[in-house]
């Protein structure tokens, strides 16, 4: 408003005050009268609007109160007894008996308590497939009052569960209960799908376990399995709806934790193969699988796996196995992408880790003719420990355990393995190896570890592992043959003390076997033979003129008393034999320019001992009057054994004209 006009009205206001007021309350009434005329409009219709809702709503309170307060006299604790029972024994098949009287609340929802509730075959003194210290269940209000029962939402306090896995690896669940002919309809069902009339598709809710078990007999195997502090959530709305599972038990000393959810549980329990998303969790195995499952058929498994052994020799000692030298495993983790091949499984795009080796490839696990499974494949390391894969041949199972029985002996002989192994850089304990190529083959009663090709040491390395048949028992044997390695740097690298060859290169051939398990073979119960040869290099502290010196003047004198300079060879050549726990050494030769050491004897390996006789000549029978032949005797223990020079020459046989 314009300022002029503000004082205007005021002005007014103070000269005729009677005026102003009168003509304000003209103003006034003008809109009380129009506000009347609203309201006198709108009382045509709200008063029936809210009186009929009014009424409306305090006849609802006033029947739910009535409804509530007279709901524990209009139903019977025996109807809703007798109801539970009935519904108990329809889903299972079996009898089911209730010792305790039922408990009814009715707030905030109707619920009833059982207690003592057991579940037996039909039989009259049938065995007992259940137990539950307390039973509560949701349950329709109206329709008790009617005089039916239905139940909804349950809670299982302390439940006993003895289950039964058939020979065909189907769960035995129920006796023709209502849940068993929901499992034999999906069973008989055509393709995937199923059909479930409205009768038949009950509605079940949330199932809540506390601190149940489960007792598992498996007539497969032969095995039982335990649960125990069983406590879990599971939500199945209604038969033919999803599932989803939280599980969290005790199984043999360790706490673990299953998540299962599948669309189809129906043809799940009814061991067709379905979508299912599971994963399993525990401080010493952890695994996660999405994808198609079966649980009669593992070998229908089709998805994405992802699994984590973190500490291998306890979880062989928590399932009940016992495998020698698997302390050599240390940890083991996969991811691979799962199909169904003939007769077996595809492990595509594998990622694989042992211990600290990572490797990829492709793994095949099938059957062969004879039902034997059989895993193959290729994998390719960045680096490879081989200690754990020869550990594989130490695989023997501890007599009695369950898995004992379940394969009814060893592993290797259960189980065929066909593997093709490759690294740019390999480890056997203190050996390196590079650009190494290598399989493991198991069958026929035999097991072999090839290394085909591998660089070592400068030169190239053959080697062959074999386990003889005979339940694995009967020993096995191992060939190396390695090809112009640096030997010399070899020994310096493993730190070897003593007197010792360092050729440039040098060659090995070494054959060894054993009659006793070579899990439990020691170097006594070991027998082969041995070639060495090398070409030109040193003889690290041996001086030997030193030695003819001592030899002229000493009757004994020690090898450290020689150790002052090196002695030049331009070749060495060692044959041996091995036999009880010593190495027989034959045809030794170290020749040097001018003179050659020939020695041959007994070096016992549990005493580092030696007993050899040998002789120091000449290397030119021309130089045989300046350099006499000079034989000698060395004994003691390595790396500082005494020497005995002979007292008379050898004499060579003359030669015939």
């Amino acid at each position: 408003m314009h300022p002029t006009n503000i004082s205007y009205i005021r002005q007014t206001q103070a000269d005729y005050p009677y005026q102003f007021k009168s003509l304000l309350g003209i103003m006034s009434a003008s809109k009380n009268n129009k506000w009347r005329l609203t309201m006198r409009s709108a009382s045509r219709w709200l008063p029936a609007v809210a009186r009929t809702t009014g009424i409306i709503l305090l006849t609802i309170l006033i029947v739910f109160a009535v409804f509530r307060a007279t709901a524990p006299f209009l139903i019977s604790s025996g109807l809703v007894r007798s109801g539970i029972e009935k519904a108990l024994s329809d889903w299972t098949g079996y009898r089911a008996q209730i010792e305790g009287d039922p408990t009814l609340e009715f707030w905030p929802t109707p619920r009833v308590t059982l207690n003592q509730v057991t579940i037996r075959e039909p039989s009259r003194n049938g065995k007992v497939l259940g137990h539950v210290d307390s039973l509560s269940a949701d349950f329709s209000l109206w329709s008790a009052i009617r005089g039916h029962a239905h139940f909804h939402e349950f809670h299982f306090l302390r439940p006993i569960l003895y289950i039964r896995r058939d020979e065909n690896g189907l769960i035995d669940w129920t006796n023709e209960g209502r849940l068993s002919k929901a499992i034999e309809q999906a069973e008989t069902s055509s393709g995937q799908g199923m059909r479930m009339s409205k009768e038949q598709d009950a509605a079940i809710g949330m199932l809540t376990i506390e601190d149940g078990s489960v007792e598992m007999t498996d007539e497969r195997s032969g095995s039982i399995y335990k649960l125990n502090a069983v406590n879990a959530d599971i939500a199945w709305p209604r038969l033919s709806q999803s599932l989803s599972a939280v599980i969290l038990a005790r199984f043999n000393g360790q706490d673990i934790k299953l998540n299962f959810d599948s669309t189809q549980p129906l043809l799940f329990f009814a061991g067709k193969n379905v979508n299912t998303t599971t994963s399993f969790v525990s401080p010493l195995i952890s695994w996660t699988y999405t994808g198609i499952t079966s649980i009669s058929d593992f070998s229908a498994l089709s998805g994405n796996l992802d699994l984590s052994v973190p500490n291998v020799p306890s979880f062989i000692a928590w399932s009940g196995q016992h495998l020698p030298a698997a302390d050599a495993l240390k940890n083991i983790s996969l991811s691979a992408n799962i199909a169904a091949i003939d007769n077996g499984l595809r492990f595509n795009n594998l990622s694989f880790k042992v211990n600290d080796s990572a490797a990829s490839g492709i793994m095949d696990l099938n059957y062969t003719k004879s039902g034997k499974p059989k895993i193959s494949g290729t994998l390719a390391f960045d680096q490879m420990n081989l200690n754990p894969f020869l550990a594989a041949f130490s695989m023997r199972l501890a007599a009695e355990t369950a898995i004992d029985a379940l394969l009814n002996g060893n592993p290797l002989q259960r189980l065929d393995l066909d593997m093709r192994l490759s690294s740019s850089k390999a480890a056997l304990g203190p050996f390196q190896f590079e650009n190494i190529g290598a399989s493991l083959l198991v069958a026929g009663g035999k097991a072999k570890f090839d290394i085909g090709d591998s660089s070592f040491e400068s030169g190239s390395l053959t080697a062959h592992l074999e386990v003889a048949p005979g339940d694995f028992d009967g020993g096995g044997k191992l060939q190396i043959s390695i090809r112009n390695a640096d030997f010399g740097g070899l020994f310096t690298r493993l730190k070897l003390v003593g007197p010792l060859p360092m050729p440039s290169s040098a060659s090995l051939d070494l054959s060894l076997s054993t009659s006793k398990p070579i899990w439990v073979a020691t170097l006594s119960d070991v027998a082969g033979t041995l070639h060495f040869t090398s070409s030109a290099g040193s003889f690290r502290q041996f001086d030997i003129s030193t030695f003819r010196t001592l030899a002229a003047e000493k009757a004994f004198f020690r090898m450290s008393d020689i150790a002052d300079s090196s002695f030049d060879f331009d070749s060495i050549s060692v044959d041996a034999s091995f036999a009880k726990g010593s190495a027989e050494v034959q045809n030794a030769a170290i020749a040097g320019r001018n003179e050659t050491i020939s020695f041959n004897g007994v070096v016992p390996f549990r005493t580092n001992g030696l007993a050899l006789s040998g002789a120091l000549e000449a290397t030119s029978p021309s130089d045989a009057d300046e350099l006499p032949m000079l034989p000698f005797f060395i004994g003691g223990s390595w790396p500082n054994p005494v020497i005995s020079p002979v007292a008379t020459l050898l004499q060579k046989p003359m030669q015939q004209p």
